[in-house]
């Protein structure tokens, strides 16, 4: 059994959340480059031009690519061979969140009560976590400082089996084109399909880990994104909604088993700031 001290995770996390607030991953950066290049309207390629810039001067004077550091959202791949020591995880989550919203200076967004007073929590806690317990003897760990207003765009329904893949296609293509500017395009579409209503918004939520435009393994379910990217892409909403061809960078799809009478459908959009950043301890 390998130990892990509890004080390495949070010093993990608080570390990756400043890094990611502050640089945007390289597969984001490329597909925004590739956005531009392939961009057809001069507004929606200056647009573009102008979000390349802000990343350039985000990351040369060490501030953050967006005024909206977001909800801190933790995902922890846990071995079994792993035994946590030195505290309990999920104060040692929140502590790493707080040392770096705190140090780094990144806006605190959480308010708790958030029907009624909305008092804010003052450094970005609690962290929404999600852990899962895997072979080995490691921890991976992946953050993503997720920001209000994609995540205000995510929707959930159960469709009826019978509508099937075209069922799955309309929805998220009429939930992208009612989102318009609002979620800041170019947008990337997490996708999950199956489960339960819970396991769908967590696989919607995970698929925004992967590269972006990593295809899915399974080729019914790549074949599945590349339709789905090209319907939102024929949309015409552009970057940052002022028109044009790409809407999206990707669109990434997990697919769970489902129950017989039901088909589960999350969908989970992120801003063409998507920041995350991955390790492994």
């Amino acid at each position: 059994m390998r130990q892990v001290e509890c004080r390495t995770i949070a010093e993990t996390i608080s570390g990756m959340f400043l890094d990611a607030c502050l640089h945007l991953p390289d597969d984001v950066l490329s597909a925004l480059k590739r956005a531009k290049d392939q961009e057809e309207s001069p507004v929606a390629k200056d647009v573009l031009d102008k979000i390349l810039k802000n990343i350039e001067i985000a990351a040369s004077e060490n501030i953050p690519l967006c005024q909206d550091t977001g909800t801190a959202v933790v995902f922890l791949d846990i071995g079994q061979d792993v035994q946590i020591v030195g505290g309990n995880l999920e104060e040692c989550v929140n502590d790493g969140v707080r040392c770096a919203y705190e140090e780094g200076y990144l806006r605190k967004s959480m308010v708790s009560r958030p029907f009624s007073a909305r008092v804010n929590t003052k450094d970005n806690t609690p962290a929404v976590i999600h852990t899962e317990i895997v072979p080995g003897d490691r921890i991976r760990i992946s953050v993503m400082p997720k920001g209000g207003g994609s995540e205000n765009c995510s929707r959930l329904t159960v469709l009826p089996p019978a509508r099937g893949r075209e069922g799955i296609i309309d929805f998220v293509v009429n939930l992208v084109d009612e989102s318009g500017s609002n979620p800041c395009p170019p947008i990337i579409v997490g996708l999950g399909i199956g489960g339960t209503t819970d396991k769908a918004m967590t696989l919607a939520k995970k698929a925004l880990l992967r590269r972006v435009g990593a295809p899915n393994p399974d080729p019914e379910v790549a074949e599945l994104e590349r339709e789905i990217l090209k319907r939102i892409n024929n949309l015409g909403i552009g970057a940052m909604g002022y028109g044009g061809r790409i809407t999206a960078l990707a669109v990434h799809a997990e697919v769970f088993p489902a129950h017989i009478a039901s088909l589960p459908v999350a969908v989970n959009i992120q801003c063409w700031c998507a920041r995350r950043k991955e390790t492994t301890i």
